[in-house]
């Protein structure tokens, strides 16, 4: 279990004050605008009871110079590398300026000089390619880690001792942690702030940047496949039905009822549409609600697991366990709150097949 990210001011004629978590962002030449934007973006969103920032995010490159971007403009830094060495988070978003690390090279040595200096323990990040310079530093030297899955062959060839994983939208190898191509960016950065500060505070993110709350990790990226027909029936209306019902008794054959599928046809569907199957996207949905639950009410274990579709008490703690690494207990007392619970309905998992690219 992950505490919760944030350090302590002490004042003397105060109560103890929170001040926010740094988070630098390396923008190197070829950056795209788009990566290089998701964690002021998505970071920014964040605040406390008191609506206080809890992260402070800064944009910053390896000499302190600015850095053109590939879309043709030059990104003006707001610092150099002592932004580095004074994160509790770095972030390293693409860069399509150093084709060199595709085939495993060096990196350049002010970025090295600049990677060199982040503090041990530092949590570090990388948002699609952004993984290269990880790999080149031997930060990712027999780990787990994914990158963007067009890439996937090449990465591998050049960082043999990674170890790659390009089925998946992001890995949390704890401390160091990949993400798939543009918009995993975006899951792996609401990822962070969940495991930071409860799934209430990701959500409430993921309403202001308008995205999907959740999409686990584990979730297939979307790799070259045949676009469906127009034609063909969607599972989309169904899991939207779904979010809405969990707390009831949701078979397979009630889901493929639902959207008027045979049970083969709807379990084919639903894969291809969200790259999972029906019973492994049920139980995520499920889990996800439980948490809310924790933090938001101060329902009894047993009923918070009946109200989340889990069953008894002994099932939610078990689920819970297997994936969180935590009880439901402990959940509660890390991030508990009075905020008002957050919607159903706002859910991952409702959305057309078109938003899962990336």
């Amino acid at each position: 279990m992950r505490e919760t990210v944030g350090r302590t001011t002490p004042d003397s004629h105060e109560e103890p004050r929170v001040t926010p978590h740094r988070v630098a962002v390396l923008a190197l030449p070829g950056v795209p605008p788009f990566e290089l934007g998701i964690p002021s973006r998505v970071f920014g969103c964040v605040e406390d009871a008191e609506g206080r920032p809890l992260y402070e995010v800064t944009i910053c490159t390896a000499d302190g110079a600015p850095v053109l971007s590939d879309a043709g403009f030059t990104v003006q830094p707001a610092a150099g590398p002592e932004a580095l060495a004074a994160a509790d988070t770095v972030v390293l978003p693409p860069t399509h300026a150093m084709p060199e690390l595709g085939h495993g090279g060096p990196l350049p040595p002010e970025v090295a000089a600049a990677i060199a200096g982040i503090r041990p323990g530092t949590r570090l990040v990388s948002i699609c390619t952004g993984s290269y310079v990880l790999a080149a530093a031997g930060l990712l030297d027999g780990r787990p880690a994914t990158t963007h899955w067009n890439l996937a062959p090449e990465f591998r060839r050049a960082y043999p001792r990674v170890k790659v994983d390009e089925d998946v939208l992001f890995v949390d190898d704890g401390d160091v942690l990949t993400s798939a191509g543009v918009a995993a960016g975006v899951d792996l950065c609401l990822h962070m702030i969940r495991r930071d500060h409860g799934a209430a505070a990701a959500n409430r993110a993921a309403r202001m940047c308008v995205v999907p709350p959740w999409r686990d990790g584990g979730q297939a990226q979307f790799i070259d496949r045949p676009v469906p027909e127009p034609t063909l029936a969607s599972t989309t209306a169904t899991r939207a039905w779904a979010l809405e019902h969990l707390g009831e008794p949701l078979t397979l054959a009630r889901l493929a009822e639902h959207a008027r599928m045979s049970l083969r046809s709807f379990t084919r569907r639903f894969r291809d549409e969200v790259g999972m199957t029906p019973v492994q996207w049920l139980t995520a949905q499920r889990l996800e609600l439980a948490k809310q639950l924790l933090e938001t009410t101060d329902l009894p274990i047993d009923l918070v697991a009946h109200r989340a579709g889990l069953g008894s008490g002994n099932s939610l703690r078990a689920h819970m366990r297997t994936a969180f690494g935590t009880s439901p207990a402990a959940y509660r007392r890390t991030f508990g709150t009075t905020a008002p619970p957050v919607p159903v309905g706002t859910h991952q998992g409702a959305g057309a097949p078109s938003e899962r690219q990336h």
